[in-house]
């Protein structure tokens, strides 16, 4: 990947991050990069694994996030500043990136965080692997030996987490490989997280300095499907997309399966 591109990349971001309470075009960003617009809309594909429209729309989701997060506020300046002109849109987009509606985003956080702190010293147990499925999606995590958190491993249609996976699971403590069955047929990015165990509740929601990893190509899934793979989380980039879906929430909704 060039150098130049990543750089193009980047300066589009922040330029959309700068500009997210007004309507921005794949145009006025290939203007500001001095690319065209066919040509930086392939470039910047190419470097995020989606495009400027779709990345826009996520980093507008986790703008609000934060604003939901921070003392309560009234909706309509949270709509405002993030680029949306009706509620009805912003709830509806909110709930299929995020899993919740935003009342619930706000109001359940910090029971969630909660939730999460108490697997800092006890195991999760999750289990996801049936004993006797052919497919097997073996997953193996690299992490560097600072960190202390949680994991999150997930399938997902799109290189982004913007909602909920396919077929996923979490890891704690020393913890690092996992191994899912039971998915769909289809073709899949496999993407990880590393949370850091924290005492702010934002930190589970907002996830801009956790760490990051995805293996390099998508794969097909069969339901004969036998595969081993190693994700090396890193991180963050400043090209890499938002994780947008709730985390925090998908834990509690599996543990809740047991």
């Amino acid at each position: 990947m060039k150098d130049n591109h990543i750089a193009a990349a980047e300066q589009a971001i922040h330029y959309m991050k700068c500009h997210l309470d007004e309507d921005i075009t794949s145009e006025q960003l290939a203007a500001h990069v001095g690319y065209s617009a066919y040509h930086f809309t392939r470039v910047f594909k190419n470097v995020t694994g989606i495009s400027p429209r779709y990345y826009l729309s996520a980093l507008r989701i986790e703008s609000g996030k934060i604003e939901l997060l921070k003392a309560p506020s009234l909706l309509v300046k949270v709509l405002l500043a993030i680029g949306f002109r009706s509620a009805g849109s912003f709830n509806t987009r909110f709930k299929q990136t995020v899993g919740v509606t935003p009342k619930k985003f706000r109001n359940h956080s910090k029971a969630l965080s909660n939730y999460m702190n108490q697997y800092e010293f006890q195991e999760l147990g999750l289990i996801t692997c049936e004993l006797n499925s052919v497919q097997k999606i073996c997953c193996h995590i690299e992490t560097p030996d600072s960190f202390r958190g949680i994991i999150f491993v997930g399938l997902f249609p799109r290189p982004i987490p913007d909602q909920r996976p396919i077929a996923g699971t979490a890891l704690n403590r020393k913890n690092r490989t996992c191994i899912l069955t039971k998915v769909p047929e289809g073709t899949y990015f496999v993407l990880a997280a590393g949370i850091p165990w924290s005492l702010n509740p934002k930190d589970y929601f907002v996830l801009d300095h956790s760490l990051r990893g995805k293996y390099p190509s998508p794969i097909h899934v069969t339901d004969k499907t036998e595969m081993n793979m190693t994700i090396q989380l890193r991180e963050p980039l400043p090209c890499d997309p938002p994780i947008v879906v709730n985390l925090p929430l998908l834990l509690f909704e599996q543990k809740g399966k047991k």
